[in-house]
């Protein structure tokens, strides 16, 4: 066919070296923000709290320092350091305190922060005691909120320690307008207000704050005017020419309408820039790019091809200069440095036409040539999408870098629609932060509002709603006393409705309180119809109001359950109270953490031993110890293992009794092999959380609408889960997203496709996330892209939401966690988002390498 294996070009020199000067940056902290801020608040006590914030963003985009790095063609840094970043202390900033002197050396994430840097951020913060969205919200938190968080059921924390984010505004307003435009329609709607409105005051001051910020969003698009036309006095020959350039762009725009494609990706990047720093919020996402975009590449008669292609490519390296830090915990959940700019192409328009352009294959070579974990580039798939460009697309996924992600909107059309989004809007859908389907500059979605643990769930319920030997969820009878898996289906719905209500509490205050504490004037001014209503988008000023947290452990309850029918309640092999002693006793293998006994009173934790180890030793077992004590102590050596093994081996009968109930368990057809009746299950298991959650409403209006991926938060929060039923050991990650759990889907690509099919994703209309990873010599040649092209293709008819890929071998891998200095451009697919491989924690490192290698 014409179309297959193109192939693509290499990046200029300029690209290549913009690229290798952040992969060599070593990220550390900066304090010019919230001192900036912090002084400006001190100065406003009293005044509207929206006043406030846009006379203290203003201040921040008045004074922080300017910088241009060697080389690039736009303008605009969020800090003076390559791949620096700012903090944010009126959400929360007690974390940081407590990291100053571990943050260089954490597991996820690290930053550099210097002594001058605490000492700036140490007087800041003094400051913001009591002051923080983040004590706000803990004052509406009942005490049974706090106690199911701190156990691992559900957290909040995205949005409980910083920003909102997860939004697209309207970019292409900006690029019709410019900000004179937006201040105009401001000043506008101001005049109208009647004093007989007794609304009129907030109005007022909602109409006055944007005025203030936007004033001061030029001022600050001015200060790069300068700084460029100061630089170009110092250059010569064609540098020069460009800095002139780039200050005649920030003089123009966003200021002014965009004329011409460079001044179209100027005016883009001060909004996506500014709302950095207005809000850390992460997920501010670019959106349906090639569409409000396109008209600007289209116009300009100048621009070569070649020269247009480059200014795309360096937008994206601008992506990944953002960086955004995060509390120690938070960060093991969102490794990777990763802003979640999630960026697409393709997909319909409103009309319901195609709406694939020729930006639409720029953006996709734009991709190949920063090969960078940012933007999130993802496609949009329908029926009539042209061949070429899903295989196109198909050929970028098998460079491995985990993009494009990839959407269906034959799925995600009616699941919006059903949420009360009209046709129009819905076919015009955008995807935000990791999976999270939108409608651009019309929604406040609050995606991402919360991760639900439903295999917590599944514990508790075993356990008759206790978390080890506390009484945490109701009574809902003892395992033992299970006589159907009805019974036990029926347990679970009542420690779901529990938990669940207690999520939505969390949920809303914290939704609260950024609603009382941290509105946004600026972001508000770019959705519909915050300037109409003169609402902030946190005051419920969008048209659409959602709350989207999202559950995982999916697949692990579905394998629980199916293992439990099997062998409990059908073939009678293990007894329900043999089982749930194996679980409380870790099916018989050590416990490095200690955590078992404490909890259940059961479990190896350690001992004094003579014996050799048995010769028959599980391989299983010699296995995991080996992979816990990498995964505690980074490094491992021989006695430790003999130790471990000889420890397992004089544990006696009862030990050997648990694995052997373990093995039973096994013996059982896992999701992930197109098996309907375990696929079933796992959509049960599913589906019983997502319509308890989306029977509750926000503090805006809007209603919960639930989501199923997990970040990477399924290695998190899989150190709160006990062991499970089928036959995961304690502590373990869990699966990701709507993927099979690793290692379970044996019967090839297309049958673990067809099982996620069946999880019924209509439902999940804040998004699903499937992992899929190749071997490259899988999808090598134009056959190997014809079969991966046809198990797409056969997903999607399925009525799969999304799926995502990588394409790397396990060997590659673990070399580049033995040597990262060898690999600091390997990029992998983490969930809804790539990141630098070498950047992970290294339980992130290992969760992807056990991820099941696919073939044809």
């Amino acid at each position: 066919m014409e179309v297959l294996a193109k192939g693509f070009s290499k990046p200029t020199t300029r690209i290549q070296k913009l690229r290798e000067e952040i992969f060599n940056a070593v990220p550390a902290l900066e304090a010019d923000r919230a001192v900036l801020l912090t002084e400006s608040y001190k100065a406003t006590e009293n005044e509207p709290v929206i006043i406030r914030r846009a006379k203290a963003v203003a201040a921040v985009l008045r004074g922080i320092p300017t910088a241009l790095r060697e080389g690039e063609l736009i303008s605009g840094v969020m800090a003076e350091g390559v791949h620096n970043c700012q903090v944010y202390p009126e959400f929360s900033y007690q974390w940081i305190i407590n990291e100053f002197d571990t943050r260089a050396t954490r597991m996820a994430d690290p930053f550099v922060i210097t002594t001058d840097t605490k000492e700036k951020m140490r007087q800041a913060f003094s400051y913001w005691d009591g002051k923080t969205t983040h004590a706000l919200a803990t004052s509406y938190m009942s005490q049974k909120c706090l106690e199911a968080q701190s156990q691992g059921v559900f957290s909040v924390g995205n949005y409980y320690f910083n920003g909102v984010g997860h939004i697209c505004v309207d970019y292409g307003k900006v690029l019709r307008l410019g900000f004179s435009g937006i201040l105009k329609e401001v000043a506008e709607a101001k005049n109208k207000l009647s004093i007989s409105d007794p609304k009129c005051l907030k109005k007022r001051e909602f109409y006055d704050a944007v005025t203030i910020i936007y004033t001061a969003a030029i001022d600050f698009a001015h200060r790069y005017a300068d700084l460029a036309a100061k630089e170009a006095e110092k250059a010569d020959g064609q540098r020069k020419q460009e800095l002139l350039q780039m200050a005649a762009n920030c003089l123009q725009v966003p200021e002014y309408p965009a004329a011409n494609w460079w001044e179209a990706l100027q005016s883009f990047w001060f909004v996506q820039l500014i709302m950095q720093l207005e809000s850390n919020g992460h997920s501010v996402s670019p959106g349906r790019f090639d569409q409000y975009m396109y008209p600007y590449l289209k116009m300009d008669q100048v621009v070569s091809p070649d020269v247009a292609q480059e200014l795309l490519d360096s937008l994206w390296i601008k992506m990944n200069d953002l960086n955004k830090t995060r509390d120690e915990i938070s960060d093991q959940a969102f490794a990777g440095y990763q802003c979640f700019q999630n960026i697409q192409c393709g997909g319909q328009t409103e009309e319901g036409e195609d709406a694939t352009n020729e930006l639409s294959y720029m953006m996709i070579d734009a991709s190949a040539h920063v090969a960078m974990a940012s933007p999130s580039f993802s496609i949009r798939y329908w029926s009539k999408s042209p061949d070429e460009f899903l295989f196109r697309a198909c050929e970028l996924v098998r460079l491995g870098y985990g993009y494009p992600a990839m959407y269906n909107d034959e799925v995600i059309i009616p699941a919006l629609e059903n949420r009360g989004v009209t046709l129009r809007d819905a076919r015009n859908y955008s995807l935000i932060g990791c999976v999270e389907p939108t409608i651009p500059h019309k929604t406040l979605g609050w995606h991402d509002a919360g991760f639900f643990n439903i295999s917590k769930i599944l514990e508790i319920t075993l356990h008759n709603g206790r978390v080890g030997q506390l009484q945490m969820g109701p009574k809902s009878g003892e395992a033992a006393d299970f006589h159907s898996l009805e019974e036990l289906m029926k347990a679970y719905k009542t420690q779901m409705k529990y938990f669940v209500a207690l999520l939505v509490e969390a949920c809303n205050a914290v939704d609260l309180a950024h609603m009382e504490r941290c509105p946004l004037p600026f972001e508000s001014a770019l959705v519909d119809d915050c300037i109409v209503r003169g609402l902030s988008a946190e005051e419920g000023g969008a048209v659409y109001n959602f709350s989207g947290p999202q559950a995982f452990g999916v697949a692990d309850n579905g394998d629980s359950l199916m293992a439990i029918k099997k062998h409990v309640f059908e073939k009678q092999e293990v007894a329900m109270t043999d089982l749930i002693e194996a679980l409380d006793h870790n099916f018989g293998y050590p416990d490095m953490t200690g955590k078992v006994t404490r909890m259940f009173g059961g479990g190896q934790t350690g001992g004094t031993y003579a014996k050799e180890p048995s010769e028959d030793m599980d391989k299983r077992q010699i296995y995991e110890i080996v992979k816990r004590l990498l995964s505690a102590n980074g490094e491992m050596n021989v006695c430790q293992v003999r130790q471990q093994l000889e420890n397992n081996s004089n544990s006696g009968d009862t030990n050997e009794r648990y694995r052997q109930i373990r093995k039973i368990v096994e013996q059982t057809t896992w999701f992930g092999n197109d098996d309907d009746e375990v696929d079933r299950l796992a959509r049960e298991a599913g589906q019983i959380y997502a319509k308890e959650v989306e029977k509750y409403t926000n503090p805006r209006g809007g209603k919960f609408q639930a989501g199923c991926y997990p970040v990477s938060a399924n290695v998190l929060f899989g150190k709160d889960v006990a062991a499970l039923p089928d036959g995961r050991l304690a502590w373990e990650p869990l699966a990701d997203g709507v993927s099979p759990r690793a290692g379970c889907d044996t019967n090839g690509p297309t049958a673990a496709a067809m099982s996620v099919c069946k999880l019924g994703h209509e439902i999940y209309s804040n998004g699903t996330l499937y992992n899929q990873k190749y071997v490259p010599s899988a999808l090598a040649g134009d056959e190997g892209l014809k079969r991966f092209e046809a198990v797409v293709r056969a997903y999607f008819e399925g009525k799969g939401m999304h799926v995502q890929f990588n394409v790397i071998d396990r060997a590659t891998l673990v070399d580049a966690q033995q040597h990262p200095e060898q690999h600091k451009d390997l990029v992998v697919r983490v969930a809804g988002y790539s990141a630098q491989f070498i950047s992970l924690a290294k339980e992130v490192q290992d969760n992807i390498i056990d991820r099941s290698e696919l073939k044809f």
